[in-house]
């Protein structure tokens, strides 16, 4: 699956990098490197904290000397230096090559693999344990040790266990879809899918091999497959081979086309089925065959091969249209029956459906490329055209969460690219969101997204239901952003090389830097007169966005929220191409030089003297 997880307070988010290229990440760590070098800026003390009395810890911080502050770049330096690591993995070897000669060091590899697991390793070992890990992302040395039908914990809550489910369910083909999968991760997702589903519900299994390379995947695949078509019956597991790489997105499509019961599920070929996933999902869908239905997902850490439960959850979606876990609907935890399914807006990846609605509802979209995005289509396109998509607590399955992506090197710029194309097709006037989350202008973006106009023809002919709907009624926790009047990077004309960027995360102070387009120098103007720096917060459950807050003179970045509770000074006016006023202080956000900067000029709110602000994209008439 595209998604990993980070837990939050009742909250369970899916978060991918985004927005970030290795050379771009690079001279960003280059730089925090020489700031903590240099000793950091140089902040005069201040007196009286802003915002009135009970500003607490927040303004304390605020107000705090420089004593910290080598601690707090070291801590953001560390999590850059971990996300350029990511981004330099991403890239796998090809089959037969040494990670000893990869671009990559084998000891930042290893610090991850080893971390946990292999202490007692010999040297030879240890090398081929990490030449592995480094071509799949997760232990395939220690996988080809394990049993392919090992049991794993049933997670199942309690009242799943003494559930009956209807004598004459559907049956299914279970589908995997794989690229250079380690051979022993591959059966043994085939082998628990046999072990764990009854046999009188299982029909076939369906391996469509997308143009690996891995010998393993082809003679000992097929040894396999004849062997288990001798003791199952011919064509049980049937392998569908593209002579070219298609991507996730149409090897699924190739899944659905070679499969024959009424009921298709696709899966990654990196996961362990637990008891009992089958009969439930069949359940649902055979009272209504208009459901999209997910299992829970737990984790197999893909350095020890244990098993880490997963809290149960919803799936949705960010603005880039990148997949989270949610915390289960109100509506849910008000039943307080923790059998009972999960209404979810969006799909993680996985996911079992009846075979001719799939067809009527439009597959998945073959215009998207490689994968990312589609999970996130399928669902809004079934709930705005009469279906369903729902969580079942009931049924488990644990998946491996890699610790860096082999399927492609590019995936920022593919997902962005089909979130456009969702955009532009399912979301009505909330397409802006998704453009301005990835700064792209609503016009001209110079992103080519393909040929649409099929798709818009399914819409039509399915007489869906507007985006507005959709978040109404099923995923009213997604924040609206319909009060941005203008977003982009914004520039001084002092130095048109420079961007508004947000600095370092635990600082609260914004900086200028070379203009890069990512996330960090994301900035949105509001009708309210707010700029706020940044990702776009997406969800109520989550942190606020920031804002630019003038805090005794300084420019500063606090929660919108707390800032507009505390009654701070946060509302700028500013129009394209002329200053950026504080409308308390009528101080203006301005360069001036400094020494200690590395770009000659830094931030500062002081008299106005009539510098000259621009902004990339203007969606309205600004505010005056």
């Amino acid at each position: 699956m595209l998604c990993t997880r980070r837990t939050k307070t009742l909250v369970s988010t899916c978060v991918i990098l985004s927005g970030m290229t290795n050379i771009v990440c690079l001279l960003y760590v280059g730089w925090i490197t020489n700031y903590v070098a240099n000793g950091g800026p140089k902040v005069a003390e201040s007196g009286g904290g802003a915002g009135g009395a009970g500003g607490g810890e927040a303004e304390r911080k605020l107000e705090e000397d420089s004593k910290g502050e080598t601690l707090r770049i070291i801590e953001r330096l560390d999590r850059l230096e971990s996300v350029v690591n990511e981004h330099i993995k991403e890239a796998p070897l090809k089959d037969g090559d040494d990670a000893a000669s990869s671009s990559d060091s084998a000891s930042d590899s290893a610090s991850t693999l080893f971390d946990r697991w292999g202490h007692d390793l010999g040297p030879e070992s240890r090398r081929v344990a990490l030449k592995k890990f480094r071509y799949y992302g997760y232990n395939g040395y220690l996988s080809d040790r394990i049993s392919l039908t090992r049991p794993i914990p049933d997670l199942r809550p309690d009242g799943c266990r003494n559930m009956s489910y209807s004598s004459d369910l559907p049956q299914l083909s279970v589908i995997f879809i794989f690229v250079n999968e380690a051979l022993s991760v591959l059966l043994r997702s085939v082998h628990t899918a046999i072990q764990r589903t009854p046999a009188h519900l299982l029909k076939e299994i369906i391996l469509v091999d997308d143009h690996s390379s891995s010998l393993e995947l082809k003679e000992h695949l097929q040894s396999f497959v004849d062997e288990t078509n001798a003791q199952h019956g011919p064509g049980f597991v049937k392998v569908v081979r593209h002579d070219k790489q298609e991507g996730l997105i149409r090897s699924r499509v190739s899944g659905w086309r070679a499969a024959t019961a009424p009921v298709v599920a696709l899966f990654d070929a990196h996961v362990e089925f637990n008891t009992g996933w089958a009969e439930p999902i069949l359940q649902r869908i055979k009272e209504d065959r208009t459901r999209v239905v997910s299992p829970s997902f737990d984790n197999i850490k893909y350095d020890t091969f244990e098993i880490e439960e997963y809290p149960l959850s919803a799936q949705g979606f960010d603005w880039e249209l990148w997949c989270r876990y949610l915390n289960p609907p109100k509506s849910w935890w008000t039943q307080r029956n923790h059998t009972a399914p999960i209404r979810s807006p969006a799909l993680i990846g996985c996911f079992v459906v009846d075979r001719r609605y799939f067809e009527e509802i439009g597959l998945l979209d073959e215009g998207m490329e490689i994968y990312g995005g589609e999970n996130v289509e399928l669902g809004i396109r079934v709930w705005q055209c009469g279906g369903s998509v729902e969580v079942l607590p009931c049924s488990r399955i644990a998946h491996i969460e890699r610790a860096h992506k082999p399927y492609t090197a590019n995936l920022t710029a593919l997902v962005r690219r089909n979130a456009l194309r969702v955009a532009d097709v399912w979301m009505d006037q909330y397409r802006s969101h998704v453009y301005m989350a990835w700064n792209v202008p609503l016009q001209n973006s110079g992103i080519d997204i393909g040929d649409i106009s099929q798709r818009k023809a399914l819409r039509a002919r399915l007489k869906c239901r507007p985006f507005s709907w959709f978040l109404s009624n099923i995923y009213p926790e997604l924040r609206s952003y319909s009060d941005t009047v203008a977003y982009g990077v914004l520039k001084n004309s002092l130095r048109d090389n420079l961007c508004l960027d947000q600095g370092p995360d635990t600082d609260n102070v914004p900086i200028m830097y070379l203009c890069h387009g990512m996330t960090p120098q994301n900035v949105y103007y509001t009708s309210s007169q707010q700029l706020h720096l940044g990702v776009l917060s997406p969800t109520i459950d989550d942190d606020d966005n920031k804002c630019l807050v003038d805090v005794n003179s300084r420019p500063r970045l606090l929660e919108c929220s707390y800032a507009a509770t505390k009654h701070m000074k946060l509302t700028w006016t500013f129009s394209q191409g002329g200053s950026i006023q504080n409308m308390e202080s009528q101080n203006c956000l301005e360069l001036v030089e400094s020494k200690q900067s590395e770009f000659t000029f830094q931030l500062a709110i002081q008299e106005c003297t009539d510098q000259k602000w621009t902004i990339t994209n203007i969606l309205t008439v600004l505010p005056q």
